[in-house]
């Protein structure tokens, strides 16, 4: 990260506050559900909208033992979540990962926080080799998040999801620690 990206986190985190980010918790349905069900936070994900808490509450106690749970908390509210899956078998090298930015937040530094912490995770505590995502390739500000942290595209995954009445393609992007 340059010095102007370093100096700009660090005004916008000033003019937030401390953001923290901990492990998520069946008790936190109720924020991720809220945060789920927003038009912006909703339309970078494959989650379909009005997602219930107790369907959410559901998903938080049925965590794999391989997965790593993120919640990033500001003045005691969820403003974003992230989650890494550890592959198994001849996969376990790698690890598939998913996070979100509450709609009023996005631009803040919370995705930053969250992803310098999922990848901390996986390099420095799980020996994770290969990082991957898919991401929609309309989806400017996620992608460039991703590749500020060493992300590179891999391919095209045409009519990946349907979103909105339509069918949008995703970008299968990977981080590979050499």
């Amino acid at each position: 990260m340059s010095f102007e990206e370093q100096e700009r986190a660090k005004r916008r985190s000033d003019k937030i506050g401390a953001i923290e980010i901990r492990a998520s918790h069946p008790s936190d349905a109720e924020g991720i559900a809220a945060m789920a069900n927003l038009p912006g936070f909703r339309a970078g994900t494959l989650r379909l909208p009005f997602q219930s808490v107790e369907e959410t509450r559901q998903w938080l106690e049925k965590s794999s033992p391989n997965s790593t749970g993120l919640v990033a908390v500001l003045e005691g509210r969820i403003v974003g979540n992230a989650g890494l899956n550890r592959l198994a078998g001849r996969r376990i090298h790698s690890g598939s990962i998913g996070m979100g930015v509450h709609d009023d937040f996005t631009g803040c530094g919370i995705g930053s926080a969250l992803l310098a912490a999922i990848v901390d995770t996986a390099d420095n505590w799980l020996a994770i080799k290969r990082l991957e995502l898919t991401v929609y390739v309309d989806n400017a500000p996620a992608i460039k998040l991703y590749q500020k942290f060493g992300f590179e595209t891999e391919g095209r995954l045409r009519a990946f999801g349907f979103r909105n009445g339509e069918y949008v393609d995703a970008f299968a992007m990977a981080r590979l620690r050499l």
